[in-house]
């Protein structure tokens, strides 16, 4: 784990995990990734470093995997909510709902400039290739 809080501290972690045997990163779905997304895109690539990102605009921009929930999906599942809170329940009620449709987004050519194989399975089971 390597939270980083400054743009500036970004190239020194993915520095650490280059020089780590296995190294990788697990970019976590955060305000301050999605802004800088394209540096930790570009600092991966360039050193080396495979990358699993949470939402599909980091793979459809040059990084390796993205996995994440559907916010599409779950912006639907919130509108019953809206519709249940209109209607008189009190919020507090409403149970937690977990999201129940998750996408996976694999960048092959990324891949390739990393010099990693995808599985021809992994491949199949993605909700997008990117080539």
């Amino acid at each position: 784990m390597a939270p980083v809080h400054a743009r500036d501290e970004i190239a020194g972690v993915i520095a650490a995990q280059a020089r780590s045997p296995g190294g990788g990163l697990i970019v976590m779905p955060d305000v301050f990734n999605d802004a800088n997304g394209e540096l930790i895109i570009a600092l991966a690539t360039s050193s080396g470093v495979p990358a699993i990102y949470p939402r599909p605009v980091f793979a459809e921009t040059g990084g390796l995997i993205a996995y994440g929930a559907d916010l599409a999906e779950q912006f639907r599942q919130a509108a019953g909510y809206i519709d249940r809170i209109l209607k008189g329940a009190k919020p507090d009620d409403l149970p937690i709902q977990q999201p129940t449709k998750f996408q996976l987004f694999i960048n092959l050519k990324t891949a390739g400039a990393l010099g990693l194989t995808v599985p021809l399975i992994m491949q199949m089971t993605a909700d997008e290739v990117i080539e």
